[in-house]
């Protein structure tokens, strides 16, 4: 693996040990081979064949293992893509496809998951209105017939939030409501921390309520900067790191993928910035 940084010695490749009581007892929080990138956070350098593979070099240099991919890079068939991976050593651990295609063409959505040598995806935004419970429930149901295509084929589908699904329709909020109408073995959990935050909820909370249902988790800072709500690098905001760690690991979370949609420097350095924080400073 890449070094991490200038506090390199300080990573490890076993579990960190981090003191946090859990009935008495320690828990480990986090595992260097289960820290991913979202793709997202350097789509600006992904706009070409060369860009995407010095940028895979260099998230592997930061000291990461896995990537998932994003829609917002340049187009190209799932060997090359593959290959470039595998060139860079480098993990497919998830992918987000369009919301549309997800619903509407399962199918070919398993067959990239195939051939890149990956068993998650994650619906990543609502690509249909959600103004009322009905339409909420009508969401559900394509994505829990969808999930359960990926299903078949021994792959699994999760929901990534943002903060719009936490508006309330009587007693359940939207996100309640996704979860509530589809079944675990078809549509599973990509909780995004800031925007759990942003829509005025908890992110431990919402690890413990998803779990067992928890595979995916995006790691993003919620902070303050110039008196704005901010994205942050992670340890640079207002997040209890150690309390969603925590939760996300019992609630059996696979892969922790850092995201950072805007960075107020180079996304590159703010991703190092991330890495090192949850590896050596928790």
């Amino acid at each position: 693996l890449g070094a991490c940084g200038p506090r390199a010695s300080h990573c490890r490749e076993d579990w960190q040990d981090i003191s946090i009581l859990n009935s008495n007892k320690m828990v480990m929080i986090m595992k260097k081979d289960k820290l991913a990138v979202q793709l997202y956070t350097v789509r600006d350098f992904l706009k070409t064949r060369e860009d995407v593979v010095a940028s895979l070099k260099k998230i592997k240099e930061i000291g990461f293992d896995a990537v998932q991919m994003t829609t917002c890079m340049v187009s190209m068939p799932e060997a090359e893509l593959a290959s470039m991976l595998s060139d860079a050593g480098l993990l497919c651990c998830a992918t987000q496809e369009p919301g549309k295609m997800i619903v509407e063409e399962p199918g070919k959505v398993a067959a990239r998951l195939l051939a890149l040598g990956c068993k998650h995806t994650a619906y990543p935004y609502p690509h249909c209105p959600l103004e009322s419970e009905s339409d909420y429930v009508e969401l559900a149901k394509n994505l829990n017939s969808a999930g359960r295509v990926l299903a078949e084929a021994g792959l699994l589908l999760s929901y990534h939030n943002h903060a719009l699904e936490f508006e309330r329709f009587g007693k359940r909020s939207g996100l309640e409501i996704i979860y509530d109408e589809t079944d675990p073995a078809c549509v599973q959990g990509e909780i995004d921390t800031y925007w759990v935050q942003h829509g005025g909820c908890d992110p431990v909370a919402w690890c413990k309520k998803l779990s067992g249902r928890l595979p995916l988790i995006h790691l993003k800072e919620f902070g303050i900067l110039n008196g704005q709500i901010s994205i942050l690098e992670i340890g640079s905001g207002n997040l209890d790191w150690r309390k969603i760690i925590s939760a996300a690991s019992e609630a059996g979370t696979e892969w922790f993928i850092i995201e950072q949609d805007i960075c107020r420097i180079d996304p590159f350095e703010s991703l190092r910035m991330s890495f090192e924080y949850l590896l050596n400073e928790l």
